[in-house]
């Protein structure tokens, strides 16, 4: 089904597009890879064929797909974000998870920001249900350049103390396929300078001239081992649905896309010359989704809207199976949501459970209550269990200070990739998250860093702060309770003696 959208901004321009065109999703299986066009249909082998290229033994059995179930279904009271009086219409957020604050930038009008287009808002509350402080406009339009009059569709990561703001922008309204994709940077989240010196990154590729105008846009972003992954909206995609569904793949290890981009194709990612190359493989049948990695299970999560609520998709790093079935997180909706994430862009961790259950939370655009706008924002979630992950040594990444039992009758706490042993439980509690009772496979790959026998010599400095004297490095453990703790014995020392000390300060005390 294809809709002729007129006179809307870009930011609203596929609104109309969700009810006749996003919902194919459900209906035509979107999340089988062949259907959806990931994947090309094997072709049919003739006798001959099969006779000549037999193969002298069978190949491996694809991997297991692994069953999820649901539980802890979850939804607000009502709405928990939205704009100002002049605002009235919200949606397109992007939520981050930074440890106690939850930050939400979304798309909204705001008409005392200027020059009167789309503009993206801000604000932050300590739970996901709020409360959240008032909204404040952090970036509208430039009034020149490509990004004149609107910018919209938020993706926020944070990757070495600097903030990266992914937006769609437009010139003007309807401009046929005029929407492009910017960056912004930022030290706050707040305050934000236009970056690539204020020109797109990633413009329209017109493969295909379709009815539905928008241009590329609706971009999300991830940073996984180094790499920036950005999946968008191209309505002028090879690959994309008649209608312009479809989300695309790109990555460079450059934040601003500008080296090193490879494009998803048909034969996985591969060096692309720019970032409008043709784009030749959709990952999903969608409008405004929003993609994450989950570390414990080595997968990607996209989240898009289907006629029932929210559906999340799993890919596996390279994009070329499905690990798991999709899974619904149901309820209203009027826009695309908003996966919560990390900084940089991943999955937040269980605390109960990190290997076995990934919690899905999402804020998305509704109208609870009212037949259409004004719409805000609430939220839906629900967890997912048995993942059955950190089985790989890039997998427990997720189990970081997390304390697990020790094949020599200890305790091993994961920090950073390797493994701190201590004699004591009870140390090794302080330092730790949680403890888990069983040992997940994956962290019998990672090296021991240091052990911690009981007794240790422990040293403080001029300014009370304590370390551990461990095989020449002394680790900052920051007090005297640790110390104690582990029966060590304390010297003072001076301060030209703290700082000749090698030191490792990962094993300060939670």
């Amino acid at each position: 089904m294809t809709t002729k959208v007129t006179d809307v901004s870009p930011g609203r321009r596929l609104l109309v597009l969700f009810t006749a065109a996003v919902l194919v999703g459900t209906a035509t299986g979107c999340d089988d890879p062949v259907a959806n066009g990931a994947v090309d249909p094997a072709p049919e082998a003739s006798a001959s064929t099969t006779a000549s290229a037999r193969p002298e033994q069978a190949p491996p059995p694809p991997p297991e797909k692994i069953a999820l179930a649901v539980d802890e279904p979850r939804q607000s009271a009502g709405v928990v974000v939205r704009g100002g009086g002049d605002a009235p219409y919200n949606y397109a957020p992007s939520v981050l998870d930074e440890g106690g604050r939850f930050r939400v930038w979304w798309c909204s009008q705001l008409g005392s920001a200027p020059p009167g287009g789309d503009d993206i808002l801000h604000s932050e509350g300590p739970t996901l249900d709020g409360p959240f402080s008032a909204p404040v406009p952090v970036l509208s339009g430039s009034t020149g350049g490509f990004d004149a009059m609107h910018v919209c569709d938020p993706s926020v990561i944070r990757v070495g103390g600097t903030y990266y703001l992914y937006y769609t922008a437009a010139e003007r309204d309807n401009v046929p396929n005029g929407s492009a994709i910017g960056v912004a940077t930022s030290q706050d989240g707040i305050s934000w300078t236009r970056a690539n010196e204020g020109r797109p990154i990633v413009v329209p590729s017109h493969d295909v001239l379709r009815e539905n105008t928008y241009g590329a846009g609706q971009q999300s972003v991830v940073h996984v081992d180094g790499w920036f992954y950005l999946m968008f909206t191209d309505t002028t995609g090879r690959a994309a649905q008649p209608n312009g569904a479809g989300q695309f793949v790109l990555r460079s290890r450059d934040p601003l896309f500008a080296r090193d981009v490879e494009a998803l194709g048909e034969a996985g990612m591969a060096p692309a010359p720019a970032t409008n190359r043709p784009r030749t493989r959709s990952v999903v049948e969608a409008f405004s989704a929003d993609l994450m990695w989950v570390d414990a299970v080595s997968a990607f999560a996209i989240a898009h809207s289907t006629d029932a609520g929210t559906t999340i998709t799993f890919w596996d790093k390279d994009f070329t199976r499905h690990p798991f079935d999709p899974v619904l997180i149901p309820g209203p909706w009027k826009e695309g949501p908003g996966l919560v994430r990390t900084a940089e862009g991943h999955a937040p961790v269980h605390p109960a459970d990190p290997c076995g259950r990934v919690s899905l939370d999402v804020l998305r655009a509704t109208a609870i209550g009212a037949a259409g706008a004004p719409t805000d924002i609430a939220r839906f979630g629900l967890d997912v269990v048995g993942a059955r992950g950190c089985r790989t040594q890039a997998q427990v990444s997720a189990l970081d200070r997390y304390a697990v039992p020790s094949p020599e009758n200890t305790a091993d706490v994961v920090v950073g990739g390797e493994v701190v042993r201590f004699d004591r439980l009870s140390v090794a509690e302080k330092f730790a998250r949680r403890v888990l009772s069983r040992r997940p496979a994956g962290v019998d790959s990672l090296p021991v860093a240091v052990r911690v026998p009981a007794g240790a010599r422990a040293v403080r400095g001029p300014d009370g702060a304590v370390g551990l004297l461990l095989d020449g490095t002394l680790w900052v453990v920051g007090s005297a309770e640790v110390a104690a703790a582990n029966s060590s014995p304390i010297t003072d020392v001076t301060a030209a003696q703290w700082a000749g000390y090698r030191k490792r300060p990962e094993l300060v005390a939670r």
